[in-house]
């Protein structure tokens, strides 16, 4: 079947599944057609079991320490909305995306898990797997551990040649809600797509330093939050006293474990999301009932979590004689 007709009777089963009320209100690009280069089963001739090998690696690793997930979610969306999903994030370099402020703290140990995968690929196709489609690929793996969806990547991205800090403009957890969707929106996506990746946050942890303007100095206000539950901010308060270097589960309920939990727009329709941004969902309308949609029901956060990584996947791809295929991801090739 060709990519491009199953690409859009997947995308219609999917809108067929989560379709409501507050679903139909937002007019999501779920017609957008996939880059006609990227393929399903792109390397079923070139390097077969390329998927698998993936797949074992980061399930292996994702056992030694779970907080591998949210960090390879994190590190394909760094990638994904800087420059394209073209792994330049992955370069090593002095002025590299890798130095960015926005980069802290999530680069290591996937890190270790992409240069293990390329290491063992190269040994047995060599040449013939990018790192772009690499990182793809074990982040869909990584969240499909984690209790997320498991779902077809097509392939086929081809690997950047450049990666500046410069470049690296990724909202921060304070950003302001009309900011972050007209982020979204310059990338292709909506405010559907927004709404349900920050569903990835039901992974992971942050700083306190991240929301300690929400517990003591809101809009420099010297007072807190006032979307915050006045309960849930004295336990934040307990966590992130003034000046800490402590951090916290951006879900609280389910952070422990690393897994997706319905519990994180439950948190945000109550008041009690750890970020700004997250917060912010139930501020708007169109959010608003999309996250009403999700506490309802999860396995339609779980379908629709699916598409949103797909269609994030797909951002300013490099195809056919553009970039390369890196043999080391940290570096280029030697001309």
């Amino acid at each position: 079947m060709r990519a491009s007709r199953w690409w859009l009777l997947l995308l219609l089963a999917l809108v067929v599944l989560v379709s409501s009320c507050a679903m139909r209100r937002v007019e999501a690009a779920v017609g957008i057609e996939p880059p006609q280069k990227l393929q399903w089963h792109y390397y079923r001739n070139s390097c077969r079991d390329a998927e698998r090998y993936v797949r074992t690696q980061v399930e292996f690793y994702w056992k030694l320490d779970k907080s591998l997930a949210p960090k390879l979610i994190r590190m394909l969306y760094a990638d994904c909305f800087v420059t394209g999903c073209d792994a330049s994030i992955l370069l090593d370099g002095p002025y590299s995306e890798k130095t960015a402020p926005q980069s802290a703290g999530f680069l290591g140990f996937p890190m270790v898990v992409i240069d293990k995968i390329k290491q063992i690929l190269e040994e047995r196709c060599p040449g013939v797997v990018s790192c772009a489609d690499i990182l793809n690929f074990a982040a869909r793996d990584a969240a499909h551990l984690a209790g997320g969806p498991s779902y077809p990547v097509l392939a086929g991205r081809r690997d950047g040649m450049s990666s500046s800090a410069a470049s690296v403009d990724l909202p921060l957890g304070a950003a302001l809600w009309g900011s972050a969707l007209a982020y979204f929106e310059s990338r292709g996506l909506d405010v559907l797509d927004l709404t349900t990746l920050l569903g990835g946050h039901s992974l992971g942890k942050t700083n306190c330093s991240v929301i300690a303007d929400r517990l003591y100095n809101f809009n420099k206000t010297g007072k807190p939050d006032p979307s915050m539950d006045s309960s849930f901010l004295a336990q934040m308060r307990v966590q992130c006293p003034p000046n800490s270097k402590n951090q916290v589960y951006l879900d609280p309920d389910s952070g422990s474990s690393y897994s997706f939990s319905k519990s994180f727009y439950s948190r945000v329709l109550n008041h009690r999301a750890v970020l700004g941004i997250d917060q912010q969902i139930a501020a708007n309308n169109d959010s608003s009932q999309i996250a009403q949609q999700y506490d309802g029901s999860f396995e339609d956060f779980r379908k629709r979590f699916a598409l949103s990584m797909s269609r994030m996947g797909n951002i300013k791809v490099l195809t056919g004689n553009q970039g390369e295929i890196r043999k080391n991801c940290r570096v280029v090739n030697r001309k």
